[in-house]
């Protein structure tokens, strides 16, 4: 393979050939250079510097030295496939790396935290259909990173999280009703975050966080719930008139038994003290009156009744 690499620069490479002088007593060589292009055309130049000989083979090495090495960024590992020895136990970590070109293929895997949506339409307890997604955050167990590259390749996550994501899902909302998705949706998500943990160990992969992030209901179950909430404010709003009422009872009831004992004690003080307190109760009131009428523009004057009292004048305002 180098030799025909060789051979197929040194057509375009400055071959150097040295013409002795026609002199035999003189030492001198008169260097030529003949170049070989693809046409059969051969030309000569004059001498180019002594290190363009070498650098068919400082491109050779530089080539093969930059194919032997390569790089580990951080957060990532690499997983080693030997031609010879097949997958490499050992991951190796962050930096820059020696291998054997063509035997050895690096092979890069991001060990880091990465976020998956997973979302699922499932039924509930109550047959009722209900959309529900979730977010995981979820990385893989660098301590048997071989054997995850070996089973799953380097795209794991999309092989494994979306089918046990949706098993874990249709599971455990099967086991509460709709209503209990909404009310206890802490107790949910850690039924939903324990499941997918023990689902994604036998893969070998590491759950930190599971969310829920979307939960929706069907029309009719959307509409059910507004005709509860509706029907529950009716209720409150008739208990409300039915306290109402009752306290306007009680109210009048107190009023009436006010009334009542005012009555009495009038009626047992007129009994007692004769007509005095009725003639009493007869002047405040017509003395109100009185002076009510007196603030009116258009009455200056109280016509006498008819048990024969005068004309009473009243105070004229000043205006």
């Amino acid at each position: 393979m180098v030799a025909r690499l060789l051979n197929n620069v040194a057509k375009y490479v400055c071959i150097p050939s040295y013409q002795p002088s026609p002199s035999p007593s003189s030492f001198t060589v008169r260097p030529s250079i003949r170049f070989s292009s693809s046409l059969g055309i051969q030309t000569s130049h004059p001498l180019y510097p002594p290190f363009s000989r070498y650098s068919v083979a400082l491109g050779i090495t530089g080539s093969v030295l930059q194919s032997s090495l390569y790089t580990v960024d951080g957060g990532e590992r690499a997983i080693m496939y030997d031609r010879i020895s097949g997958v490499l136990d050992t991951p190796i970590s962050e930096g820059t790396h020696f291998r054997l070109p063509w035997f050895q293929t690096p092979n890069i895997m991001d060990i880091r935290m990465r976020p998956r949506t997973i979302s699922s339409v499932t039924g509930t307890k109550d047959l009722q259909m209900v959309n529900i997604s979730l977010r995981v955050l979820s990385k893989p167990d660098v301590n048997v990173l071989s054997r995850i590259y070996r089973n799953l390749g380097t795209d794991f996550d999309e092989r494994v999280l979306p089918s046990i994501g949706n098993e874990v899902l249709k599971a455990v909302v099967a086991q509460y009703q709709a209503e209990q998705l909404l009310t206890q949706r802490a107790s949910v998500s850690a039924a939903v975050r324990s499941e997918l943990t023990k689902r994604a160990a036998e893969f070998n992969i590491l759950i930190d966080d599971v969310a829920i992030t979307h939960l929706s209901f069907g029309t009719e179950f959307t509409k059910a719930v507004e005709a509860k909430q509706v029907a529950q404010q009716e209720a409150e709003r008739m208990r409300f008139v039915v306290m109402k009422s009752d306290q306007e009872r009680k109210a009048a009831v107190v009023r009436a038994e006010g009334e009542s004992e005012a009555a009495r004690l009038i009626s047992d003080a007129t009994r007692s003290a004769g007509s005095g307190l009725i003639e009493l109760r007869r002047i405040e009131a017509a003395k109100d009156i009185a002076g009510q009428m007196s603030k009116s523009r258009n009455v200056v004057y109280l016509p006498g009744g008819a048990g024969g009292g005068g004309n009473v004048l009243l105070g004229l305002n000043n205006t």
